[in-house]
């Protein structure tokens, strides 16, 4: 049965529970239940008709993380189709993803006075104040419009349809134009309910979001699963290493979802919170958007004491596409899991599906795949084949139905002709004692193409060079795959949500 975002909250008891903020961050505000927010939802559903806004038209949001960033989302896509950015974002980028959006209106925060504003006046972009309700609950707003309100009409009214567009997000971008991945209300509604069934949630689940809200991971792992459930998502604003645990001992969540480099971040001051954590009742800890080190998924276990589940999610599927199961079924330390939504498979260049074991490109088909990149043929023509989508992504699946990722195909080292994957060369890394975090990326070399580097960060209070480094991995791995190139440094750069980005390292570490 396909549905709308609109179908879900109305399918939720009134009393609950829906979204939150941890209380320190609250001022004093009650949370938002269902009953609450399904008049937000009507409500603006009257704005954005009367600002002339229906099914279909874009409405970008641009809002901090928290509460009405969340609430934003869900009630704007109920009668629009929603295109949420970085706040972080400059002039030049806002300039570019607006253009290319197409928007026929933007969300701002009602004191919002940074480099978007103008760039929405340059390009004739209505602006909408998102004004919080005084002294109502959280993520409880209305909106006001800049322009005077000139009577103009919705082309299409009513609530979405489930065919409908209700999220649009670019591709990330780091090798090309990014590419505009419309995804419709079935799309986001069936990855809901799948993270949701490989996680058991119910309406007794509180998760705790620390994700941006401007990425598929946040939106929907954790706001939409949340909500498809009858549970509660708290909103923090942002992801604070210093402020985490403080959270989950406000939030007392029965599970959190982030990206490998919160988990370490989170580990690394779980000994200074060793009361919080011995308070906490987490019923499971979820990892995706990057692949997880053994060692880091092995810590995070030893530490809270509740299982991590591992996925595998990306845009263009609406995120989630395979899955480690809860316990007592097997998760699999290096695998991220069986196909959890969508059919997953192994493919060859030539577009046959190959058997397990066998190495080649994951490709998946289901509900929550998007039908195709928007205005891009030949990208289209190059992403679909025989009625899959190619993800980009090399692997293998076990004969359990497990997959093991080796890595992007455009991130795989070509060194002379030998192919190195990063992902394998990373995990030998980490069982080094000293280190705490690493990526290994590709650099140039003259005769051979493309060399093997390292960057690391070593544990508080751990020594190590780049010999002692490489002297490890001689004992490990055969000599091609061993960086040539070990850099030790404070911090590794990561992207906008905190993932650690291979492609381009070179040239930003001065490598290239």
């Amino acid at each position: 049965m396909t549905q709308t975002i609109y179908d879900l909250i109305e399918a939720q008891g009134d009393s609950d529970v829906a979204i939150d903020m941890p209380r320190s961050e609250a001022a004093g505000r009650s949370p938002l239940n269902y009953e609450s927010l399904k008049s937000l939802i009507n409500d603006v559903h009257t704005d954005l008709n009367t600002f002339g806004i229906g099914r279909n038209d874009r409405v970008a949001i641009v809002l901090p993380n928290g509460p009405y960033m969340a609430s934003a989302f869900v009630s704007v896509a109920c009668s629009a189709t929603t295109a949420p950015l970085n706040p972080a974002y400059g002039q030049q980028e806002f300039e570019f993803y607006l253009e290319d959006l197409n928007a026929r209106a933007i969300i701002l925060a009602e004191d919002e006075a940074g480099p978007v504003v103008g760039v929405a006046q340059k390009l004739g972009i209505p602006v909408l104040r998102l004004v919080p309700n005084s002294g109502g609950p959280v993520g409880a707003f209305r909106l006001f419009s800049e322009a005077a309100r000139n009577g103009e009409r919705a082309a299409t009214t009513g609530f979405a349809a489930p065919a409908d567009t209700a999220l649009v997000l670019h591709t990330s971008g780091t090798t090309s134009r990014p590419k505009i991945v419309p995804l419709s209300h079935e799309n986001v509604t069936a990855s809901a309910l799948h993270i949701g069934s490989t996680l058991k949630l119910t309406s007794n689940d509180r998760c705790l979001n620390i994700m941006p809200l401007f990425h598929i991971h946040g939106l929907i792992a954790a706001v939409l699963s949340s909500l498809a459930a009858g549970a509660s998502v708290s909103c923090a604003p942002g992801f604070n290493a210093l402020k985490a645990f403080g959270w989950l001992e406000e939030v007392d969540p029965t599970w959190y979802t982030a990206v490998p480099t919160m988990h370490q971040a989170i580990l690394g001051r779980a000994p200074r919170n060793q009361e919080i954590v011995d308070k906490l009742r987490l019923r499971l800890i979820r990892s995706s958007s990057s692949s997880l080190p053994p060692q880091v998924m092995t810590a995070l276990e030893e530490t809270f004491g509740a299982p991590v589940i591992e996925s595998y999610g990306m845009t263009e599927a609406a995120h989630q596409m395979a899955s480690n199961p809860l316990p007592p079924a097997i998760r699999k330390p290096g695998f991220v899991g069986i196909a959890a939504g969508p059919e997953v498979a192994i493919m060859d260049g030539k577009g046959i599906l190959l058997s397990a074991g066998e190495i080649g490109e994951v490709v998946i088909r289901g509900p929550n795949v998007t039908k195709g990149y928007e205005n891009n043929p030949d990208a289209n023509a190059t992403a679909f084949s025989n009625g899959w989508f190619r993800t980009g992504d090399q692997g293998t699946i076990d004969d359990e139905g497990y997959l093991r990722l080796t890595g992007r195909l455009k991130e795989i080292i070509n060194r002379g002709g030998e192919k190195v994957s990063p992902l394998e060369v990373d995990e030998v890394i980490m069982d080094h004692p000293a280190v705490a975090q690493c990526v290994t990326f590709a650099m140039p070399h003259k005769s051979l193409g493309e060399e093997v580097a390292a960057a690391v960060v070593l544990r508080e209070g751990q020594e190590a060079s780049e010999a002692d480094i490489r002297q490890f991995l001689r004992e490990r791995l055969a000599d091609y795959k061993i960086p040539r190139k070990v850099l030790i440094l404070e911090e590794i750069p990561k992207g906008a949500t905190g993932k650690l980005q291979r492609i381009g390292l070179a040239e930003k570490l001065g490598l290239a």
